[in-house]
């Protein structure tokens, strides 16, 4: 079975069309190889020299996104949580991350006391990062 390729030119005025046996570019193809390989020290052809420039600038990008997904946001939410901690007063009302309602009592730097029963006075200690949010101030 013969395989033809037909090559047409896009920009001309007539139309001329060329057809190529596919083995005739088999045949080019293994001459192109077997000059390659007669000639060991011969520099290999490059057929795209400025994909590697390409490339780098891609992979930066890809660093530059991770970055900002990886350190950026966790380390922005880490500071909210700091300033919304600092900020906290007695009577404010507040969620734990565990989902205890309660009143502030007492904040000092290393824990928060909290009142989550008005009718027994039952009172909790916490750490200062399981504070959830702020419900009212």
């Amino acid at each position: 079975m013969n395989n033809y390729w037909i090559l047409a030119q896009a920009e001309s005025n007539t139309p001329s069309q060329e057809v190529i046996k596919a083995d005739d570019i088999n045949a080019q193809e293994q001459t192109t190889t077997t000059q390659q390989a007669a000639d060991p020290n011969a520099a290999p052809v490059k057929k795209n020299p400025q994909g590697g420039w390409q490339q780098l600038i891609f992979i930066g990008l890809i660093f530059v996104v991770l970055y900002f997904m990886m350190f950026r946001g966790p380390k922005k939410r880490q500071q909210q949580q700091n300033q919304m901690v600092k900020s906290l007063k007695k009577n404010d009302r507040v969620q734990t991350i565990g989902g205890i309602f309660g009143t502030v009592l007492d904040v000092s730097d290393t824990e928060i006391t909290l009142k989550i029963d008005e009718s027994n006075n039952t009172k909790i200690k916490i750490a200062p990062s399981a504070v959830n949010r702020v419900i009212n101030s």
